[in-house]
């Protein structure tokens, strides 16, 4: 019996990944997308409001609701579509129809129409299920070991010198539906507090663009002329990434399920302060709370990872083999390269 031929390897599959621009979904269809080609494109879009409260098997038949923000929506068409988002899944599936093509199209959050999609991605939180429902613990993203390595070779030198260890507080902000306060703040720095006081040690603060200026300003206060805090001003590179693969421990606001995720990527303790937030959010922090993955402060320590959280390879490796399936082509597992950190945040 004469042995099956395995599909052929191509590098020139092309990959779109394509969100309505908010940065979270921007995060985690760019780091899908990366680990299947480095030279994915982007497509961000936006979406009318009355198109989108149509039912989802009428949007697909048409582009008419989609304007398009970056990148065109027209041939060459992807061989491989990853979305982010529900309204971003309404354009893809629209896209996959145009296209009049073989694709594989993967939606990252649950899509309005899940079985129009050959792969969808839930965190286990989520209440869906199905054949093409395939779960994870954490939210992708593109901080992968390489860029780790290359932010630490960054060393900034606006925090080297401070004594180790170094906790790395890494700040969300309000949402549309909650507001970071004052008050949050005051439990923030007493947090700190009490967890410098068990590690010693320097305090390396990076604020988000969705951290209010007085939440920053209460901080600025409390920590002013403290040698060993910095605490970023926005002016210069944004130092989070040199803080993530740096830090010997992790603090993050419950906020963000995007930055509690990426400090799970690291080898660094990962504790939560908790905020208001959604039921999405709260769910994800208690059942990382449950595995001991995180912990808040005043707790037992979480749990060591040798090797980190981290489920964009996972996932990549289900792309991989729907692409032999539907195209009969086999998406390379590409070698780590030298990260460009700033593509990444």
């Amino acid at each position: 019996m004469r042995e099956a031929k395995a599909p052929p390897a191509s590098t020139g599959l092309r990959v779109w990944y394509l969100t309505t621009g908010e940065t979270g979904s921007r995060q985690q269809a760019r780091g899908l997308a990366l680990e299947l080609s480095p030279t994915a494109e982007e497509r961000v879009v936006q979406v009318s409001r009355p198109w989108a409260a149509l039912p989802a098997r009428l949007t697909r038949l048409t582009l008419a609701g989609i304007s398009e923000v970056e990148g065109r929506l027209a041939p060459p068409w992807p061989d491989v579509l990853v979305s982010c988002g529900r309204r971003a899944a309404l354009a893809a599936m629209a896209v996959r129809r145009r296209s009049g093509r073989p694709m594989v199209s993967v939606a990252i959050q649950p899509p309005p129409l899940p079985e129009a999609f050959d792969l969808v991605v839930a965190m286990a939180h989520d209440d869906l299920s199905g054949p093409n429902v395939t779960h994870i613990r954490t939210a992708l993203h593109g901080v992968r070991p390489s860029v780790l390595a290359a932010a630490r070779d960054l060393a900034d030198p606006r925090f080297a010198s401070l004594p180790r260890p170094w906790t790395g507080v890494l700040l969300g902000g309000s949402t549309q539906r909650y507001r970071f306060t004052v008050e949050d703040a005051d439990r923030l720095i007493s947090d700190l507090d009490a967890l410098r006081a068990q590690t010693g040690g320097s305090l390396l603060i990076t604020p988000s663009r969705r951290t209010p200026p007085e939440v920053i300003a209460a901080l600025g206060w409390r920590y002013d002329g403290d040698p060993t805090v910095f605490l970023w001003d926005g002016v210069g590179p944004n130092p989070y990434l040199p803080i993530l693969a740096t830090a010997d421990e992790l603090l993050v606001t419950s906020d963000s399920i995007s930055m509690i995720s990426e400090a799970l990527a690291t080898q660094a303790r990962v504790w939560i302060h908790s905020v208001a937030g959604g039921r999405r959010h709260l769910s994800f922090v208690a059942q990382l709370l449950e595995e001991r993955l995180v912990a808040r402060v005043g707790d037992p320590a979480p749990i060591s990872r040798p090797n980190g959280v981290d489920e964009t390879e996972r996932l990549a490796a289900i792309v991989r083999m729907l692409a032999v399936e539907k195209l009969g082509v086999a998406l390379p597992v590409l070698a780590p390269a030298q990260a460009d950190v700033a593509a990444v945040w």
